[in-house]
């Protein structure tokens, strides 16, 4: 296993473990720093979304018109865009609701009081709040990895704006389950395996999809990525930065996300 492979995993293992970073937080604060999660949640929906169009998109053009020739290779690129927008919806919409990782919780709602009949309930949709964000983390490891391999300050970029946004899904895993359980113990471990899926989707990419890694498959593999990381930032990241909202604090964020990227990318020209 090469450098460039071992360093794409890396980061993909740091990107799903913040949501670990999220249940550590909900433990040792009293308050959700909302300002903060609406800033650093509009922040990676800028870098997201500036790099999909701007880098990635742009990427998987020139590697599907080398390939297939002008018509095909268009065609291609925005059916592997947009196919990406379908996989991740299709993924969101058989997630059960009750453990959504767009629901957001607050690490003041650890210090309510709770009946025992409540428990169950509980710990059903903390279970299924990290069966979900296991669900969604898959790809994104995905794409991670695949971004990483191709261009490590891309990589880097992408995942750490996906570890910004697996913070507050952290927090959504950890709040029910102690609420439940009682045990920080129980309660980080199960929001810990939730981010693991992260680095399986990377080895999926290393291990199945490697060997057929040719100019057609990557660059369609890149108009996914590109088309799963809009509908991440349209579809969770801004919704959810607007919950925790003061003011027009997303949209700095949003847009301070987008500058940093651009920035780093004329950087690396």
């Amino acid at each position: 296993m090469d450098e460039n492979v071992l360093f794409a995993l890396a980061l993909t293992l740091f990107a799903g473990l913040a949501t670990g970073i999220g249940s550590i937080l909900a433990f040792f604060t009293s308050t959700t720093n909302t300002k903060f999660l609406s800033l650093a949640l509009g922040f990676s929906a800028g870098v997201m979304i500036y790099v999909s169009m701007i880098e990635i998109f742009v990427k998987s053009q020139d590697a599907l018109i080398g390939a297939m020739g002008v018509g095909l290779g268009n065609w291609a690129t925005v059916g592997g865009f947009f196919g990406g927008m379908i996989l991740i919806a299709l993924i969101d919409k058989f997630i059960p609701k009750q453990g959504n990782p767009h629901e957001l919780k607050r690490v003041e709602e650890m210090k309510k009081p709770v009946n025992v009949a409540q428990d169950a309930a509980l710990l059903k949709m903390g279970t299924f709040t990290a069966l979900a964000i296991g669900i969604h983390n898959f790809p994104e490891g995905i794409a991670t990895f695949t971004s990483a391999l191709q261009d490590p300050a891309l990589g880097i970029a992408i995942a750490t704006a996906i570890a910004i946004h697996n913070i507050p899904e952290g927090i959504a895993v950890s709040v029910p389950v102690y609420f439940a359980t009682g045990s920080k113990k129980k309660a980080f471990k199960l929001s810990f395996l939730s981010g693991l899926s992260e680095p399986v989707g990377a080895l999926f990419a290393y291990l199945i999809l490697m060997p057929f890694l040719n100019d057609v498959m990557f660059g369609v593999i890149f108009a996914a990525v590109a088309g799963i990381m809009v509908f991440i930032s349209l579809d969770e990241l801004l919704p959810a930065a607007k919950k925790y909202d003061e003011a027009h604090t997303s949209i700095y964020g949003l847009i301070a996300g987008m500058a940093v990227m651009a920035l780093s990318l004329l950087l690396f020209i």
